[in-house]
């Protein structure tokens, strides 16, 4: 009997852990869904929303590692300085993986769709659940042009 009530406790408290970490990461993939939005109007700003407003940011891309928000930010703005040079961005992710209670990361890809080309390439996103908040606390991306 007593076998068996832990069996039941132990599934239970599994069954309870796998929903958690699903919203969880429903909720990382909506943000990621609604980054692509924001990136397709042309409004880096409300891009950003998903980065954690902190030095302590960072952002890993082919010119090699930027700390803080308002580099990253001053960094898409002087790239993509107009919606013609954002094109329309897509993600496909790969990976989305809980790793703590709050801390999950996603692997993926991304293409640009410009009237000139079609940049492209993959990401590694950490983020950390922050007063309640799912942010991007470090961005690893990697780009090439087709």
């Amino acid at each position: 009997m007593f076998r068996a009530a832990i069996i039941i406790l132990v599934s239970i408290t599994f069954t309870v852990t796998s929903s958690s970490q699903n919203k969880d990461l429903q909720k990382i993939e909506k943000i990621l869904q609604q980054q692509a939005v924001d990136w397709n109007n042309g409004d880096i700003d409300a891009f950003m929303k998903a980065y954690w407003k902190s030095e302590k940011l960072q952002f890993g891309g082919a010119s090699g590692l930027t700390f803080g928000w308002q580099q990253t930010s001053d960094n898409y703005k002087k790239g993509y300085p107009n919606k013609e040079a954002m094109g329309k961005l897509t993600f496909t992710l790969k990976v989305k993986e809980k790793l703590s209670r709050k801390t999950a990361m996603i692997v993926g890809k991304w293409e640009l769709e410009r009237e000139k080309d079609n940049p492209n390439g993959h990401f590694m996103l950490l983020w950390k659940k922050i007063k309640g908040k799912w942010l991007i606390v470090a961005d690893h991306t990697s780009s090439k042009c087709q």
